[in-house]
């Protein structure tokens, strides 16, 4: 037994002395690239530095983490096992480094959100108001983008939390969630917009208009392609494909769209009688909304202030169902 402990206990020492910080943050940034030029554009170092670091890993680790792919590189099976892994090590020692940096940091705290459409045109907002967010000594940012991306940089530690929609469960590894109310998808238009105030919509309706919906990699399009597929709707055959709140409100509002949201991201348009929701089942598409944090990660102060003014806002919407 005591053999034993001394081979562990050399294992670990060899470890130790082999494996740097700075070789998984290259290997964390080259995965998120899927190139090695631009991760080490990402993290201002030359192209050979980065290629010598992934190849220590590599030595390190003893299996291949990178392999070709056409004209670039990507994860080798390998490399794909231990990118979780990781990703989870260098954001718990950021973790550490920014709440040792920040307890005599003079100007205050700092929360680093993520926000997906549906959360970014209200709830997020309306949370920071209550903090009172941009005149005290509290920092705060706010990240917008698809749910890859933002939950990417949750795991790498860039971001402290992400406010959307429950994210498919492949996407869940290391991230846990809170449910805090559930909503259905929206099929609005410009209040003035033929469709309108219609108690039941025309045969060919969105083969007629401009129709903005999700496109394939956002979380609500398969719930939206269920949708299309329960009630008998033929699908539009030269859809717009966006998320984006800005882009989809001006469409709808200036140049007669049918718009396919969640309906968080309308819900201000929807209460002021600027759009109206057509008149189309979207039970199916009800879905949990709430909050992504990583599994290891504890919040600091501030962001526990911040998730419990989510909750406040969150009361009065759709409750959260059980069994999800």
């Amino acid at each position: 037994m005591r053999n034993l402990a001394w081979l562990h206990s050399e294992g670990d020492m060899r470890l130790s002395s082999q494996l740097k910080l700075r070789h998984l943050e290259v290997f964390v940034e080259v995965a998120r690239q899927a190139s090695v030029t631009q991760a080490a554009e990402a993290l201002g170092l030359t192209q050979p530095a980065v290629t010598r670091a992934l190849r220590e890993l590599e030595a390190v680790c003893g299996k291949p983490l990178v392999e070709r792919h056409g004209r670039g590189i990507r994860l080798s099976p390998y490399g794909d096992m231990f990118r979780h892994h990781a990703g989870r090590s260098l954001a718990l020692a950021r973790d550490g480094v920014a709440m040792l940096q920040g307890l005599e940091a003079a100007e205050g705290a700092r929360l680093s959100i993520g926000a997906l459409p549906t959360a970014c045109a209200s709830l997020v907002p309306d949370a920071l108001a209550q903090l009172g967010a941009g005149s005290g000594r509290s920092r705060f940012s706010v990240a917008t983008g698809d749910n890859h991306t933002l939950l990417d940089q949750l795991r790498r530690g860039d971001l402290d939390l992400v406010v959307g929609r429950l994210p498919a469960p492949d996407r869940m590894m290391g991230i846990d969630f809170e449910p805090l109310f559930h909503e259905p998808v929206a099929v609005v238009v410009a209040a003035g917009h033929p469709l309108a105030g219609r108690a039941q919509l025309p045969l060919g309706a969105l083969q007629t208009h401009p129709v903005l919906m999700p496109p394939p990699g956002a979380i609500i399009r398969s719930l939206v392609d269920h949708m299309f597929l329960e009630q008998g709707l033929l699908m539009p055959q030269a859809p717009i494909e966006t998320v984006s709140p800005s882009f989809g409100r001006r469409f709808v509002l200036e140049h007669g769209a049918i718009w396919i949201i969640s309906q968080g991201v309308v819900r201000s348009d929807l209460a002021a009688g600027v759009m109206q929701e057509l008149p189309i089942d979207t039970a199916i598409t009800q879905g949990p909304v709430g909050l992504c944090i990583r599994s290891e990660h504890q919040l600091s102060g501030l962001g526990a202030q911040f998730c419990a003014s989510l909750r406040r806002l969150c009361s009065g919407l759709a409750q959260p169902q059980t069994g999800i």
